[in-house]
C-alpha cells in the first residue's frame, strides 16, 4: 500500500478514532503506560490524542502523524485535556529531529503500520536521550500457536481494510533495534505487547 492510499485510510478513520479515545477497554494499559512519561516527550502517530487523557503535569509534548484528521482530532483533545503539545504533519521518514532529544519516546497502535518497523524503531532510539525511555503499546503476533496461525491467514484482509500488519513479533523487533526491554506484559490473548525499554549502548 503506497503512502497516498495509507494517509486517505486513517483520514478516514478519524471520527472513529475520535469517538473511541476514552475506550475502557484500553484504559488501564494507556493509564500505566503513559504514567512513566517524563520531560521532553516525542509521541509518533498521536492519532485523535487517545494517549492525552493519561499524561502526567508538566511533560511537554511533540505530537506527530502524517493524517491531516487525525491532528485536527488531536489537537481538539489537547485543549480539553489541557496538554502542553505541539503538532507536526509529516510521515516517520521526514521527521528530523536532533539525536538524543526526547527524554520520553511513544508510540501506541502504531507499529503495526509502518513498511519497515525496525528502522523505526531504531529512529525512536536515535532520538531518545540515553538515559531516557522508549514506552510501547502494540499489537502483535500471539504466541498463541493457533490464534497466530489466525492472524496471518487474516492479515492481507486487516491490512488492506485498516493498515495495520498484526503478525509482527514486537519483543524481536524492539530487541533487534538495540533497546534494552526493562519491563514488558502481554494481554489480549498475548496479542497486545506493553514495553518499557531504554536504550543500550
Amino acid at each position: 500500500m503506497d503512502k497516498e492510499r495509507r494517509v486517505r485510510l486513517f483520514d478516514k478513520q478519524a471520527d472513529m478514532y475520535d469517538r473511541r479515545r476514552g475506550d475502557s477497554s484500553q484504559e488501564r494499559f494507556r493509564r500505566g503506560l503513559l504514567s512513566h512519561a517524563e520531560g521532553d516527550v516525542l509521541e509518533l502517530a498521536v492519532g485523535a490524542g487517545a494517549n492525552f487523557p493519561y499524561y502526567p503535569s508538566g511533560v511537554r509534548v511533540t505530537a506527530a502523524d502524517f493524517s491531516g484528521m487525525m491532528l485536527e482530532k488531536a489537537k481538539a483533545a489537547a485543549g480539553r485535556y489541557n496538554i502542553d503539545v505541539s503538532f507536526l504533519q509529516a510521515d516517520i521518514d521526514e521527521l528530523q529531529f536532533p539525536e538524543h532529544g526526547f527524554d520520553t519516546v511513544i508510540s501506541t497502535l502504531s507499529l503495526c503500520s509502518y513498511v519497515n518497523p525496525q528502522q523505526v524503531v531504531a529512529k525512536m532510539k536515535r532520538w531518545c536521550k540515553p538515559g531516557g525511555q522508549i514506552l510501547l503499546m502494540e499489537l502483535g503476533i500471539s504466541s498463541n500457536g493457533v490464534l497466530a496461525a489466525l492472524q496471518k491467514t487474516l492479515n492481507p484482509l486487516l491490512y488492506r481494510l485498516h493498515g495495520c500488519h498484526h503478525t509482527r513479533n514486537m519483543e524481536e523487533l524492539v530487541k533487534g533495534a538495540g533497546l534494552h526491554i526493562v519491563h514488558m506484559e502481554r494481554h489480549w490473548l498475548k496479542m497486545l505487547y506493553l514495553i518499557h525499554a531504554r536504550p543500550s549502548g
